[in-house]
């Protein structure tokens, strides 16, 4: 095909590492040697929560205080739920097919863990969790969340019983998400059934990968598993999904951020001096106040 986006790579899931005590994930990016640092700009990180069984427990798993500060992290529960708080006094639970787009901008102190009543019966966890790179620009700007619970997801019915296309971000044949980004984003929850076909256009200069949850697909003609993620060329537009059994898959996409990053920690600034100034900020309590 003419317009085809060719394939760059195919990541097999890097191994497990424990975020807390509660997150068992897969970091495909940023990471060492598969991609350079700013390879998937605006999406600075992927951490994937594949599937995992959680014995019952009555202490809550999880992460504790933490500050953020110049991106976002978007968090999508596929099963499981999972609580927060910040410093600013908000909370809330990310209910099983939602999303939270956090907004940490110039700062903010928070921390993550199994909803209470889910952990104490345990289940399955199985999560992503973005980062969001913001311009220069928005990098000092207010702190917000966006809670959005699954009925919110602009959705898309496929033809034919083939499944459906959550829109999380961006359009989708004429569908609007109802993320509000900073910068031009494309994203979706593919889901679909045995020998589901769609297209999907996406500008040529976007990064563009796309994460095999469940299922065995077809990319482009190139086969894709469980677990792994495809990374796209910035040459062509079209993407031609062929699901062989159910599948889920998420779409990354988005207009690449045009500036130098330096990322330390928690922190994801232009420069050292800017991180240095974050530390400086934290130390100085301008993140708020969050009991662990």
């Amino acid at each position: 095909m003419k317009d085809e986006k060719k394939i760059d790579k195919i990541l097999n899931p890097p191994p497990v590492h424990f975020v807390g005590d509660g997150f068992r994930v897969h970091n495909f990016f940023p990471s060492k040697g598969e991609m350079e640092l700013n390879r998937m700009s605006p999406f600075f990180l992927l951490d994937y929560a594949a599937k995992h069984n959680f014995t019952p427990s009555e202490e809550p798993r999880g992460v504790g205080v933490h500050p953020h500060r110049g991106f976002e992290t978007v968090t999508i529960a596929y099963h499981g739920k999972i609580a927060h708080h910040d410093g600013a006094g908000n909370s809330g639970i990310i209910e099983q097919g939602g999303v939270q787009w956090m907004t940490a901008a110039s700062g903010i102190l928070h921390k993550e863990y199994h909803e209470k009543e889910w952990g104490r019966k345990g289940g399955i966890m199985q999560m992503a969790q973005i980062w969001v790179n913001l311009p220069a620009k928005y990098k000092m700007s207010e702190p917000k969340y966006q809670a959005i619970n699954n009925e919110q997801l602009g959705k898309v019915q496929l033809p034919n019983n083939q499944g459906e296309v959550e829109v999380i971000a961006g359009n989708y044949q004429g569908i609007q998400g109802p993320a509000s980004t900073f910068t031009p984003i494309e994203m979706y929850n593919l889901r679909l059934k045995p020998l589901a076909k769609l297209s999907i256009s996406l500008p040529e200069n976007y990064n563009t990968g796309m994460l095999v949850l469940e299922g065995n697909v077809k990319l482009n003609g190139s086969e894709a598993t469980e677990n792994q993620f495809v990374l796209f060329e910035n040459i062509g537009t079209e993407i031609q999904i062929e699901a062989m059994a159910d599948a889920i898959i998420l779409v990354l996409s988005g207009k690449p951020i045009d500036e130098p990053i330096y990322p330390y920690g928690p922190f994801l600034m232009n420069n050292k001096q800017e991180i240095i100034q974050a530390y400086q900020d934290l130390e100085n309590g301008k993140f708020g106040y969050l009991e662990d």
